[in-house]
């Protein structure tokens, strides 16, 4: 008997995949595509010396390239903007000045998370927002229903206007620099400024990442032409630095090496910014915001019940997402919310939420992987971190 196809499947699967500029491209270079949050997206770039491993290891060691236009920009314009993202988010964003952004999150009045995003202060009336790819229509659906009557302000879904490179890497400064006059290394880590780059004009140069290295993310129009331009040209500036294009299984190892979290994993509605060790983030004394009330509540208990960790396995295994997590004893105790192998580190690694009498404890757990039992050791986060200049 066949089981039975809801009305909301039966729609995903007749909605065609949205496609970045650089879909052609992309496939011509051979990329294995994937269905991720509606999008036609490459996980990773096949060929001689090619793969997940080889691009990661482009990026811990030279430089890579990543195609990130599946991702929101929703716009804040007018003198109300300030209060209307004070309201939504977490972080305090009244410190910002002009050119500079920070790490936040939408939240719930519960204090779990609708997204974690980046705020881009482009003037005092003027916000930009990335968001998640997955989750961008909710995210602007929801902030539509928080702040949409708020006085002196206009909010507008940008995210088919830009595309969106990220150059990640300890030479991504100098690829960069070859295709542009911008003083790049005048801008500071979450910072941004416009300038001309391979001779595209206007493009929005942030020194921002999702991979735990050094490295920018430049925003420009979202047609085809322009894109491809800035995609070959970035690699022809990086040749010479082994530069590698690098697809989403490649981004999602990265950021798991540097302990960064991720939507649906670490972040989402049922975990709490407590929970989710994002908390250095977390302004409580910046006035009333969504989510607020519950927070102090949390601190006031004495702090979260559950907590993040990171494990490295001490035992043969992969310890894979959604995997249970024992105690030594055997009893289920929490759940593997991302785990793979580190390419750079080479070892096995997993993020998990377990009792926070565990994380305290810092003793060792058992990650269930199918049929085995392998033992893990808990370690600090992030397991890596670029070394400073």
């Amino acid at each position: 008997m066949s089981t039975p196809v809801t009305p909301a499947q039966e729609a995903a699967a007749s909605t065609p995949l949205k496609k970045t500029a650089l879909n052609a491209t992309h496939r011509a270079l051979k990329a294995k595509m994937v269905d991720f949050g509606g999008w036609d997206m490459p996980v990773e770039y096949p060929g001689p010396g090619g793969g997940l491993i080889a691009e990661h290891m482009a990026v811990r060691t030279g430089v890579g390239l990543f195609d990130v236009s599946h991702m929101g920009e929703i716009q804040f314009r007018g003198p109300g903007a300030l209060a209307a993202i004070q309201h939504i988010t977490m972080n305090d964003a009244s410190k910002l000045k002009d050119g500079q952004a920070h790490y936040s999150a939408l939240l719930m009045p519960a204090g779990t998370f609708v997204d974690d995003i980046l705020v881009h202060r482009l003037s005092p009336n003027d916000y930009m927002l990335v968001v998640n790819a997955g989750t961008k229509d909710k995210d602007y659906a929801w902030i539509r229903m928080q702040v949409g009557s708020f006085p002196s302000i206009h909010i507008s879904d940008y995210s088919s206007y830009y595309s969106q490179l990220a150059l990640q890497g300890p030479r991504a400064l100098e690829t960069l620099s070859k295709l542009t006059k911008v003083d790049l290394a005048a801008i500071k880590n979450y910072w941004f400024t416009w300038g001309t780059v391979a001779g595209i004009p206007n493009v929005l140069i942030a020194r921002t990442g999702y991979s735990g290295e050094d490295g920018f993310e430049v925003y420009i129009p979202a047609d085809e032409p322009t894109t491809v331009k800035m995609w070959e040209a970035l690699l022809e500036a990086g040749a010479e630095f082994g530069i590698r294009p690098c697809g989403l299984g490649a981004r999602n190892t990265l950021r798991l090496e540097a302990g960064m979290s991720l939507y649906g994993h670490e972040i989402s509605e049922e975990i709490n910014v407590f929970e989710g060790g994002l908390d250095r983030w977390l302004k409580l004394d910046k006035g009333n915001f969504i989510g607020r009330d519950a927070l102090l509540a949390v601190q006031a208990a004495g702090g979260p019940k559950r907590k993040i960790v990171g494990l490295e396995m001490v035992d043969r295994g992969i310890g894979r997402d959604g995997y249970d997590v024992l105690s030594l004893s055997g009893e289920k105790i929490g759940t593997v919310t991302s785990g793979s192998p580190a390419p750079f580190l080479k070892t096995n690694i997993a993020m998990a939420l377990v009792p926070a009498s565990v994380a305290a404890s810092g003793e060792d757990v058992i990650v269930q992987c199918r049929a085995n039992a392998v033992r893990a050791k808990q370690v600090p986060l992030p397991f890596y971190k670029r070394a400073k200049k």
